[in-house]
C-alpha cells in the first residue's frame, strides 16, 4: 500500500475516533499528546502525513484500538488490553457535557450495556426528582439534568440496546416516601412513578427493566459497557474494570441477577405505575 493510500486510511479511521470521542478536537489532541493544529493536519484531506510512532500508540491506547486497524492494515479494531491497565479509578465529572460516562457511552454504541443503578434510573427521573436528588448530594442539578438528557436521547437511537436490574423494594421505598425520598411531596412521588412507567413503554424492547428481591440478591451500583469496561460507581468515583476476565465476570453477575428477577420487562411499567404512593 503506498503512503497515500495509508494517510487515507488513517485518515479516516482517525476520524471516526474523533467522533466516536464525543469530545473537543482541543481535548481529544491534549489526551494522546499533540496539540490541536497538529491534530487538524492529520485530519486534512490535502495531507499525507502520518504520526510519529509514539503518537500512533497513544492514540492506540488511549482509544483500545490497534495499530494494524488504525493504520488500515485491518479490519479487526482489536481491543488493546494489554497496553492498558487492569483496573484504574477515574473520578467523575461536574459537567456531564465532558464526563467520563458520556465518552463509555459513545464508545460501546452498538453493544448490550448493563446498568444496576444506585438509586432510580437516571433516564427516567423527572426533573423534580433530579432537582431532589441532586440538592441532596450538593450536586449540581444542571449537571444533573444533562446527565438525565444525554442518557435518556442516547437510548432513544436506533439499535442501542439497555438492560437494567435493579430491586424492587428501591421503587416501594420511593412510593412510601422513605429512606432518602423522606419527605418527598407524596404528588411529586406520583407524577415521578408515571412518568417512569411511561418512559418504560416506550423504550421497550431496546430498554429492559429487571426487578430483583434485595433478600435475594444483592449488588454494588456498577454499568457495563458491552466487552469494553465495567465502572463500579463508589459515589463520586468509579473504579474501571479493563480485563477482559473481570469484565466477563461482571457480565456474569449481572446474568445472576436477570436470573434473580421478581418482575420481568414486559411487567415493569405495570408493576411501577400500580405501586400504591403514600
Amino acid at each position: 500500500m503506498d503512503k497515500r493510500a495509508l494517510a487515507i486510511l488513517f485518515r479516516t479511521r482517525l476520524a471516526s475516533l474523533v467522533d466516536r470521542a464525543g469530545e473537543s478536537h482541543s481535548a481529544f489532541a491534549s489526551k494522546v499528546g499533540i496539540d490541536r493544529s497538529a491534530l487538524s493536519q492529520l485530519l486534512s484531506g490535502d495531507s499525507a502525513r502520518l504520526p510519529r510512532v509514539e503518537t500512533l500508540l497513544n492514540i492506540a491506547e488511549r482509544h483500545s484500538v490497534s495499530l494494524d486497524w488504525l493504520l488500515g492494515l485491518s479490519h479487526d479494531q482489536g481491543l488493546m488490553g494489554e497496553l492498558r491497565p487492569s483496573f484504574e479509578i477515574e473520578e467523575g465529572g461536574d459537567d456531564y457535557t465532558d464526563t467520563l460516562l458520556m465518552n463509555w457511552h459513545a464508545e460501546a454504541a452498538g453493544s448490550k450495556i448493563r446498568y444496576v443503578p444506585a438509586r432510580l434510573p437516571d433516564l427516567l427521573r423527572t426533573p423534580k426528582i433530579i432537582a431532589f436528588e441532586a440538592k441532596g448530594a450538593h450536586q449540581s442539578v444542571i449537571a444533573q439534568a444533562s446527565e438525565t438528557a444525554f442518557r435518556l436521547d442516547y437510548n432513544r437511537q436506533p439499535g442501542t440496546d439497555m438492560e437494567v436490574c435493579m430491586p424492587r423494594e428501591t421503587l416501594e421505598a420511593f412510593a412510601k416516601g422513605q429512606g432518602m425520598w423522606r419527605g418527598l411531596n407524596r404528588d411529586i412521588r406520583a407524577e415521578q412513578l408515571q412518568y417512569m412507567a411511561a418512559l418504560i413503554r416506550e423504550l421497550y424492547p431496546s430498554f429492559r427493566l429487571f426487578l430483583f428481591n434485595e433478600k435475594e440478591r444483592f449488588s454494588v451500583p456498577y454499568t457495563v459497557f458491552g466487552s469494553q469496561r465495567a465502572a463500579i460507581f463508589v459515589g463520586g468515583m468509579y473504579l474501571v474494570l479493563n480485563n477482559a476476565e473481570s469484565i466477563r465476570k461482571m457480565q456474569y453477575h449481572f446474568d445472576e441477577l436477570i436470573r434473580s428477577t421478581r418482575v420481568h420487562a414486559h411487567q415493569a411499567a405495570d408493576f411501577v405505575q400500580n405501586l400504591e404512593v403514600s
